[in-house]
């Protein structure tokens, strides 16, 4: 294989479940020329240090997130959106070896236009803040605690959007509530969700 990187490896070894079927990935992703890194604990690939693909694995499946998904054209219709709130990425998933071995060069070929939508420098239209469901449990603090609307809009987009999501999740008013009064501190302090 090309460019295996060392440092990644014990992901490889260290896999009990899809072992043989993450290493194929592996070979598929290599086989097109990217760097091979090691980011957020996953397998990353690049091409001139921007993420291209990821390989990870579940409890049900492994798969091959690719980073701007949203913008390949998807042709054999294999791309899964994770869930309704990602924006860019996408998955191709596979729960058996002859799934990656019969895509093979399909993948290649979805590999391929992520390099040229990357060197074009096409970027996903992401959702602005303003345009996420605000709950209404959080809309009524903040129109009455001048103090955390100030702070809220004080934290970047990303911080602001992990807060809208986790607040309006709930299906239950009593569930939201709670949300709210548990993390206005976070957000008075100027702290993210995961800060």
């Amino acid at each position: 294989m090309n460019d295996m990187n060392p440092r990644v490896d014990f992901y490889f070894n260290k896999a009990e479940k899809w072992q043989e079927e993450i290493e194929q990935l592996r070979s598929v992703v290599l086989d097109c020329g990217l760097t091979e890194e090691l980011k957020w604990g996953c397998p990353c690939y690049t091409f001139r240090e921007s993420n291209i693909v990821l390989i990870h694995v579940f409890k049900e499946y492994c798969a091959l997130l690719f980073f701007k998904g949203a913008l390949l054209s998807d042709t054999h219709q294999i791309l899964i959106q994770q869930t309704e709130n990602v924006q860019a990425a996408r998955q191709v998933r596979f729960t058996h070896m002859d799934e990656i071995t019969e895509q093979r060069n399909i993948l290649k070929a979805y590999i391929y236009e992520a390099v040229e939508i990357e060197k074009a420098g096409l970027k996903v239209n992401l959702k602005k803040t303003e345009e996420f469901t605000v709950a209404r449990e959080f809309q009524h603090k903040l129109d009455t605690i001048p103090a955390l609307k100030t702070a809220f809009e004080a934290l970047t987009p990303g911080r602001q959007k992990a807060y809208l999501l986790h607040f309006s999740q709930p299906k239950q008013a009593s569930t939201r509530e709670a949300r709210v009064e548990k993390w206005m501190p976070q957000i008075l302090n100027g702290k993210g969700l995961n800060d």
